[in-house]
């Protein structure tokens, strides 16, 4: 640890490129996911010592781009998805055993990005794929999994996957306002598209799709809400911007402005559980936490 940075160097043991580091619901363990094609655990301590090594996934036959939580209501399960055209399920039975509850070999080409579901909807699962679609994987009550496909969501390739908050903007934390499932997507068209669910049917819900990036957009992140009267989205670009697209309700056009032109690729963003800080990942190595203020203006406070 460098003294008083509160920040950790951790030998993640991964032989290539990590692409995606996620922590647990507690915080208490932390997946990576690497081109040598392993998804590797971690336990992590409150205290100064570094994270210990618990155990190596292996199944995939390619780079393994992302892998995600389940919430704990659920037990303790990992999404992957890899190059190899592959999701697969991971669940933990004894402590540190882990078997692959379930592959999905839906596409026919990489699967670059996966995100559960809020866990109000059950345990739901996107996958966004360079064939230009996008799988929506529901577990039913008989163990099955239902799948379902956005087809042609972004023709030349979809990068990214979100899910909106499951409480509707303005709304109190838990109040029953009618759960309603929206996913925000980004793709090789340099577009962000928005979609909900109706009546089991997917359906893109803005018209026209999300563009003010110049290149491929990396990745998409939809905000938390907690009751703020209004949805928020950022997505970063290839071509080096952050913007944030905001709708102020139900039916509006989504608006958008460049949260900062980083004059290098954005490879990731992620929003703080109060959805007003953002993270941005950097080709430059960097991240930097941006805050938005009470009149809605941005601003840097932090280098990583």
């Amino acid at each position: 640890m460098t003294a008083g940075t509160g920040i950790q160097t951790v030998e993640s043991g991964h032989q290539d490129v990590v692409h995606d580091v996620q922590m647990d619901y507690y915080g208490k363990r932390v997946a990576s996911c690497s081109s040598d094609r392993s998804i590797k655990l971690f336990a992590v301590s409150a205290g100064s010592d570094p994270p210990a090594a618990l155990v190596t996934l292996e199944g995939h036959e390619g780079p393994v781009w992302e892998v995600a939580w389940a919430h704990p209501k659920f037990g303790s399960i990992i999404a992957s998805c890899s190059y190899d055209r592959k999701v697969i399920i991971w669940k933990e039975g004894a402590e540190n055993e882990w078997t692959q509850a379930q592959v999905f070999a839906e596409h026919e080409a990489s699967v670059n990005s996966i995100s559960w579901a809020p866990h109000e909807f059950g345990l739901v699962l996107a996958a966004g794929s360079s064939d230009g679609t996008i799988s929506v994987f529901t577990h039913k009550a008989d163990g099955t999994w239902e799948k379902k496909k956005i087809e042609q969501a972004h023709p030349v390739g979809v990068t990214s996957v979100s899910w909106a908050p499951s409480s509707a903007p303005g709304s109190l934390v838990g109040e029953n306002t009618g759960l309603v499932q929206k996913l925000s997507s980004g793709g090789c068209d340099n577009t962000v598209k928005v979609w909900k669910c109706h009546d089991g049917n997917w359906r893109m819900d803005c018209f026209p799709p999300l563009s003010k990036h110049k290149d491929w957009v990396r990745d998409v992140a939809w905000a938390p809400n907690l009751g703020l009267p209004k949805s928020t989205i950022a997505s970063a670009s290839q071509d080096g911007t952050v913007v944030i697209w905001t709708q102020g309700k139900e039916g509006d056009q989504w608006e958008g402005r460049v949260l900062n032109d980083f004059q290098t690729p954005v490879w990731r963003v992620s929003w703080s559980l109060t959805g007003n800080i953002l993270a941005c990942a950097d080709a430059n190595n960097r991240v930097t936490l941006w805050k938005e203020a009470v009149d809605g203006e941005w601003s840097q406070v932090s280098t990583v």
